[in-house]
Formats: structure tokens, sequence, C-alpha cells
């Protein structure tokens, strides 16, 4: 019962600094109507009770599952089992993502079906399932990881040279949806558990982080490559305005409830199958081990549905609505200042943040605070969220103005870091852009885009998602260059 008072009071924390901000918009710029205002506070409620539920289940049910995986593929001793193991779990977990199934049906809303939802959760999990095979290779051979991002991202960029704007908003969209709520804890888990077997602690613990944003590379390339191969040409989207459609309260949590359930029960029943086979074919869990990582399962099956069931139902709705009309002031310098509070308190909510906060403290036994962390992520995806905004108002401005300097800037930062500081950087990237992100700033976003002249909903209402992904590599990077003269000052 305390664990979970626990886990309840962190979400609070976490979910009433945005719930405050929408309060405040309502009763001073931009004036909602009853049923979306309370729409908007029941989704909240069911955001904190599933978020809190789900970080319990996370701890008890998906994070030992991982490690235990891990750490078994690892002890054959045999390089072709680990990489087919680990494309197998990689594609599973992205096909079954709802971060990703969200915003492939929101790019196949806006494009009117001229790119398909269920090309872009394949193209994605093809990329995701060979990049976390790739990752776990490079935890065998102790490859380093600037060595992996520079090679990487390079060929990323190469790619990106040849794809339309859209489909380059979309792909590095797709990299932080990937990685959502559900990916995440089982990919750091699966990572832990591959790493934990290496004799030297600090390697293992340097391997611990990184293989997120491998994983999320391949959701980039499979949508570039997807885009190249497929050579569709230009495509055009608007956005549908169905938010003021239904005035009541409570059926549109009701009708997302099936669907939510669905898809998140479609999301855990690889990880529930993979833990059978686990258990039949291996040594696995004792008895009592066993029931209890499946009353975990549970739990994280239950609170993802709350928690998405809210998001999707109470948050897309709002979120749409209020970018919508706050762009529409005539004041523009309102937009950016609420863009920027948004981003930085709304990471705070992300569940897979959570999870990797949680893992930092544990790998580096307290001597990285959360804290600092948390404080970096916000400022970091603040100003992303800020600058995707500018990007709507400014017609010149182009989504690779931002991306092309930031990861150069990043990579080139890599190579004065210490290492396990890079690796935590470009993990917090992919795990901050979660269901939130994916959802009420993303609806935040195309909200806004439609609302100002000359903006394009298809080409500049995505890339937001890229945005918060990228911000967090120098933010963290930074982070780590001050631990590593704090360290030396020490000395």
């Amino acid at each position: 019962m305390n664990v979970i008072l626990d886990k309840l009071k962190e979400v609070l924390h976490t979910v009433l600094p945005i719930t405050a901000i929408v309060l405040i918009l309502h009763f001073t710029l931009t004036p909602l109507e009853t049923h979306l205002i309370l729409k908007f506070l029941v989704g909240t409620l069911l955001i904190i009770i599933g978020l809190s539920v789900f970080l319990l289940g996370v701890d008890v049910g998906i994070t030992p599952i991982g490690t235990a995986i891990g750490s078994a593929i690892i002890k054959t001793n045999k390089i072709l089992v680990v990489i087919s193991v680990g494309f197998v779990l990689g594609f599973f977990i992205s096909a079954a993502e709802p971060d990703l199934h969200i915003l492939a049906r929101q790019v196949d809303m806006v494009t009117s079906g001229q790119v398909s939802k269920m090309g872009i959760v394949v193209a994605v999990s093809i990329g995701l399932g060979i990049m976390i095979a790739l990752g776990f290779a490079r935890i065998v051979y102790n490859v380093s990881l600037r060595t992996v991002f520079t090679v990487m991202y390079g060929i990323v960029f190469i790619l990106a040279l040849f794809s339309s704007p859209a489909f380059l908003a979309i792909s590095f969209d797709a990299c932080g949806a990937a990685t959502g709520a559900l990916a995440v804890p089982f990919i750091l888990a699966l990572a832990m558990g591959v790493s934990m077997p290496k004799k030297d602690s600090k390697a293992s613990e340097r391997d611990s982080f990184g293989l997120v944003c491998i994983a999320a590379i391949g959701a980039i390339l499979g949508v570039l490559i997807m885009d190249i191969a497929s050579n569709a040409g230009e495509i055009t989207g608007a956005l549908e305005a169905n938010a003021l459609a239904s005035e009541s309260i409570i059926d549109p949590f009701i009708e997302e409830l099936p669907k939510v359930t669905r898809d998140v029960f479609l999301a855990l029943l690889p990880i529930l199958l993979t833990l059978f086979i686990f258990q039949i074919f291996s040594s696995g869990f004792s008895r009592r081990a066993f029931r209890k990582v499946l009353m975990g399962l549970l739990f994280a099956f239950v609170g993802l549905v709350l928690f998405m069931d809210g998001v999707n139902a109470g948050f897309m709705d709002v979120g749409s609505i209020v970018g919508y009309r706050v762009a529409m002031l005539d004041n523009k310098a309102y937009i950016l200042i609420i863009g920027f509070i948004l981003g930085f308190v709304t990471v705070l909510a992300e569940p897979a943040v959570h999870v990797l906060m949680h893992q930092i403290e544990d790998a580096t036994s307290g001597y990285i605070k959360r804290s600092l962390v948390m404080v970096a992520l916000s400022l970091g995806i603040g100003v992303a969220v800020a600058l995707s905004v500018l990007r709507i108002l400014v017609p010149g401005i182009q989504l690779w103005h931002y991306l092309l300097p930031s990861y150069i800037i990043a990579i080139a930062l890599m190579y004065f870091v210490p290492e396990l500081f890079i690796g935590i950087a470009f993990d917090s990237g992919s795990v901050a852009s979660g269901p939130m992100t994916a959802t009420f700033m993303l609806a935040f976003i195309q909200g806004a885009a439609e609302a100002v002249e000359g903006a394009n909903v298809l080409v500049d209402g995505f890339g937001m998602i890229a945005m918060v992904a990228s911000m967090p590599l120098i933010a963290l990077q930074i982070l780590g260059l001050v631990y590593k003269v704090k360290s030396r000052k020490e000395a």
C-alpha cells in the first residue's frame, strides 16, 4: 500500500502542473466550453490513477522480465541467438507500442490515408528490430557509443537529403513515438540484462544506457527508407476539426475504452508470450517470482489502459483547441511563452521518463541526482516546443534548420563528456517524447499550425516530437560536462 501511495504522490507532482496551466488559460486567455474543461479534468484523474498503477507494474513486472531475458540470452555466448532474439523482441515491442499507433493514426488522418497507419507501423518496427539486434551486438563486442552514433546519424542525414519535408518530420517524430511508455522500460531492462554479466562494473554501467536511442534511430531509418522506396511524391494534409462534435463528458471515455484496451492488450501480449516461452525453456523465475511478475504485468495493463484512455479522450481535444485559440490571439508572444511552459512541465508527466530516472539513480548508485537530470530535461523540452512554435510562426524556418545543427552539436559533445552521459543523454531524447508529448503537445502544435495563416499542418504540425527528442541530447551532455569538471575538482 505504501508503494502505491509513493507512486501516487510522485505522479501528482508531475501531472498537476499541466492541469494548472490549462485551468489558468481557461480562466484567462482561452476560455473553454464547460463540457471540454470537465472532460479534461476527468482525463486528468484517469491519468493520475493510471500512471501510478502503470509505474508500479513496470517495477514489479516489466523490468524483471527484460532484465532476466537480457541476462539469459547473453549467457548463451552465441551471437546469432543474441541478434535474432534482439530483432524479434524489437519488432514486436515496436509494433505494439501505443504511442507509435497514436502517431501513425494521426499521420493517416491528416494525410487522408495517403500515408497508411499500417505502413508506418511496419516500417518503424522493422527498423527498430534491426537496430535492437545491432545494439546487442555493440554491447557484446564493446563498440563505443561514440562510434555507433556518429556512423548511424551520418547515415540518417544522408538519407534525409533524399526525403520529402513531410516524411522528414514524420520519421524523426516516429523515433520518439516508437520508444514510448511500454517500449522504454522493456528496452532499458534488456540493456541492463545484457550488460550485467560484464566483469568490468564501469563498462556494465555504461552499457545499461544507449540501447533506447539506438532503437530510435531504427525508427527514423525505417520511415526514411519507406519514403525513398515508395517514391510517393507530394502529399497534402489538413486537421479534422471534430473536437466540438460531442458535448458529452463521459461518452468519449466509454467509446475510447475498448480501442485503448485492445491496443494495450496487443502491446503487452508479446511480452507475456515471451515470458511464458522464457519460463518453459529456461530455469526462469521461481513460482513465487513468476506470480509476482504476472501481477506486475496486470498492474501495467490496467494502468496503461486508464492512462491512455485519459490522454486520448480527455487531453487531445483540449490540446488542439488550446493551441488553435492561443495562436489566434493578436500577440504571438503568448503562443511562444505557453509553448515553452507546457513543454517544460509536460515532460514531467511522461511515464518512461520516470523509469529512466530511476535506472539512472540505480546504475550510478545515486551519484547522478535525478532532480538535476529532470531540470536539464525540462529546460531542453521547453526550448524544443518553443522552437517548434517559432517554426509555425516564421514560414522560412524548416525542420532541418533545427535538427542539423542540434545533432552536429550533440555528436561533437560526445567526444568531450563521459561515456555514461552519452548513453543517458541519447536515451533521454527518445524517452522524453512519450504519450503526453505524442498526444497533448502534438495536438497543441497542430492546432496552432491550423490557426496560423501560411503554416502547413502536415509539415509544420509534425516535427515537434523530433525537436523534443533532440534537445535533451545537448542539455544532458552539458550536464555531463559539469559533472566531469566537478569530479576533477574533487579528485
